[in-house]
């Protein structure tokens, strides 16, 4: 009776668009190496809170475009890790690679960022409703709209597997032009696997948006360039006018 899609796949083609971005050719063959792309940069970069890996393909060239919270950890030291990403991916595709890194400007609201924060805090042996309670405190903070955290399996160590549900705010996952975000993540403990779901609901999308996977994320930046800029100027101008009014005073 619902409840039992995955809201991403749900909602291609209305607020979402497709994390890998080609056509034609051998289809089964990209797919598998898409997967072994993911399943590699995953395991490679666990440390720096991946968000999503975005596959863009021409005929020659593979562009794969990593979102993180913590772009330094792949970026490395004057850049030497990338190079050293590039060459490992070339050698698991055999084809030549570019690798762009964006940075997540709100790890709070990602729910990939949120699902692997609290399975690694469990394997950490912190209990669950902390971790959880944690998240969903910081994740409503930001300024989402609602969050729904859904943890299985032995829970706490009990002899008998259970699911418990944590909710705050609004998550309506039959509204199609709600902006929903959906992860699955596991934490391997002592007892066994833990699954761990999270939706997070960012607002409502109205009018037409652009599905395409890094879209406005070069406006955004340039848009934040700008406005951090303007905040400085802004701060002289009103260092002025204090000064201004304190000649007055004298």
């Amino acid at each position: 009776m619902g409840q039992k899609t995955n809201p991403i796949s749900n909602r291609i083609g209305i607020t979402r668009g497709w994390d890998s971005n080609w056509c034609g050719g051998n289809y089964a063959e990209k797919i598998a190496e898409d997967y072994e792309i993911r399943k590699y940069l995953v395991n490679r970069l666990a440390k720096a809170s991946l968000s999503k890996i975005v596959i863009e393909r021409t005929l020659k060239l593979i562009t794969v475009t990593i979102h993180a919270a913590r772009p330094g950890v792949i970026i490395g030291k004057g850049g030497a890790e990338v190079d050293k990403l590039k060459e490992e991916l070339k050698n698991v595709t055999k084809k030549d690679v570019q690798i762009n890194i964006f940075e997540v400007k709100k790890p709070e609201v990602d729910a990939h960022i949120v699902a692997d924060s609290i399975a690694r805090q469990i394997e950490g042996r912190v209990s669950y409703r902390r971790a959880i309670k944690m998240a969903v405190a910081t994740t409503m903070r930001v300024g989402a709209e609602g969050i729904k955290v859904q943890i299985s399996g032995r829970l706490g160590g009990a002899e008998m597997a259970r699911s418990e549900m944590f909710k705050e705010g609004r998550t309506p996952l039959h509204t199609f032009r709600a902006d929903i975000d959906y992860a699955l993540a596991e934490a391997h403990t002592k007892v066994g696997v833990l699954g761990i779901k999270v939706w997070i609901c960012n607002g409502e999308v109205y009018g037409k948006k652009d599905l395409s996977p890094n879209a406005g994320i070069a406006a955004n930046q340039a848009q934040g360039g700008q406005n951090s800029r303007g905040g400085r100027g802004g701060d002289r101008r009103r260092g002025r006018g204090r000064g201004g009014r304190r000649e007055n005073n004298k």
